[in-house]
């Protein structure tokens, strides 16, 4: 891509790096009003926390809990709602904004677009993780659960960005999700969910050896595949 063009709300010029820099690819992935929309929440979290003060080690707990969920967290939204199969109820389609993007995603991985989360659902979805945070009680222990699920949310946008970059793995388990992820895309939609932890997938048994499942006709059309 070698034209300016607006994506996500942002307007960006040649949109994949050509090199190999994190930085590079940071500062192109940061144009979009997606992940900064996350990385604004992100710091204010963090500025709330501090002016809170008072901390202790309850403030682990929230990030610990998140960190563990985390695998099987990627694992259903991508299986129950990425892949969601459009259903009609009394006469009313249901098929959410994100299992659209996700299916146009599939046939069309580099578009950049496609790659990061819709600004739409984050508009709605981050303000209401604060309100309920407000609403629970404003408590240190509960700012920082909130902080360590922007920060787990920018992690996964910064991940997948990379894997769909032209970036190439350097370190021993970063090649892990980048190879179990283009699998996903390029082998079978049916298998390798994960993207920032393939241990979801171990433990639900959807991390095969790569020859271990045939190549789907219906990576790239996940629609193709539906009876």
């Amino acid at each position: 891509m070698s034209t300016t063009e607006t994506i996500g709300g942002a307007t960006a010029t040649d949109a994949w790096p050509e090199s190999q820099s994190l930085v590079a690819h940071a500062r192109v992935l940061m144009r979009y009003s997606g992940p900064q929309f996350i990385a604004a929440f992100l710091v204010g979290a963090i500025a709330l926390r501090v002016a809170i003060g008072g901390f202790s080690w309850r403030d682990l707990i929230g990030p610990a809990v998140i960190l563990a969920l985390e695998p099987f967290i990627e694992w259903m939204i991508h299986v129950f709602l990425l892949h969601f199969r459009p259903k009609t109820v009394r006469g009313r389609v249901i098929d959410p904004l994100v299992s659209r993007k996700h299916r146009a995603h599939h046939i069309d991985p580099r578009d950049l677009e496609l790659v990061l989360v819709p600004t739409k659902v984050l508009r709605i979805a981050l303000p209401v993780a604060a309100l309920i945070v407000a609403l629970v009680g404003r408590s240190g222990p509960g700012v920082s659960t909130l902080a360590a699920a922007y920060a787990m949310l920018l992690t996964y946008e910064w991940t997948h960005f990379l894997i769909h970059s032209k970036y190439r793995p350097r370190h021993a388990y970063y090649r892990l999700i980048w190879r179990h992820h283009r699998n996903h895309h390029f082998r079978n939609e049916h298998y390798w969910f994960g993207v920032t932890v393939d241990f979801g997938d171990r433990v639900l048994r959807t991390a095969p050896a790569r020859d271990a499942v045939p190549v789907s006709p219906t990576a790239k059309n996940l629609a193709a595949g539906w009876d």
